[in-house]
């Protein structure tokens, strides 16, 4: 019988999260490693001198943008069905596909996500990194939710059209960005990681009140 099969599955898993890390610290940059805090966001209220209800919509959505194009939200809506990391979009290693069927955007049979990904930010022996990411359902987005290389508009297009957003009502979408635990992980992704900018319920507040003034787009 080979030393492998003699591990416990827990200890395999722990293995591959420890190599993985090992080479994520490799890739990882210096400028990866030295974002103590994300950026700061303006709060829905700071929108109310535009009187005109659809301009305020359009910059409302304009705000909540820099967390929808900020890197801890752009690495898991890449236009293939691959992941990114780090601050640059670079590719994601270990290499790993999204897969499909049922479990789609959560890797492939023999290599899902959850083999490095857990619940939580696991932490490492690695010099290059503190920790693999993790929160409850690690996956990729759909494709239809692809993000990387398009324009606020755009984005902001694909938000509201249930035909592209799972089917999700504009109530539903709120529901998702503001307390969606996947989602929130943007806000804490551990050391050396740049959180989204503001905090998860700033965010959210921003999109209810771009949602009451009639979901409108920015112009590009």
């Amino acid at each position: 019988m080979t030393q492998s099969r003699l591990l416990p599955r827990a200890g395999l898993a722990l293995l591959a999260v420890m190599g993985s890390a090992a080479l994520f610290g490799a890739a990882q940059s210096q400028t990866d490693r030295t974002h103590p805090v994300g950026k700061p966001l303006q709060d829905a209220g700071s929108f109310a001198a535009i009187g005109d209800a659809s301009r305020r919509s359009a910059a409302l959505f304009s705000e909540a943008g820099k967390v929808l194009q900020h890197p801890r939200c752009l690495n898991c809506h890449p236009p293939t069905r691959r992941p990114t990391q780090g601050e640059t979009l670079r590719t994601h290693m270990p290499p790993i596909f999204a897969g499909g069927g049922e479990g789609a955007g959560a890797g492939v049979p023999g290599m899902p996500c959850a083999t490095c990904h857990r619940t939580s930010n696991t932490p490492t022996l690695s010099a290059g990194v503190t920790s693999v990411p993790g929160a409850e359902h690690w996956s990729l987005a759909p494709i239809s939710m692809a993000w990387q290389g398009k324009s606020l508009k755009e984005i902001c297009e694909q938000i509201k059209d249930p035909a592209r957003n799972g089917g999700r009502s504009l109530a539903q979408i709120r529901t998702h960005l503001a307390e969606d635990h996947l989602v929130g992980w943007a806000w804490h992704p551990g050391e050396g990681r740049e959180p989204a900018p503001g905090t998860q319920a700033g965010f959210g507040g921003l999109i209810e009140a771009w949602i009451a003034t009639g979901a409108h787009c920015p112009a590009n």
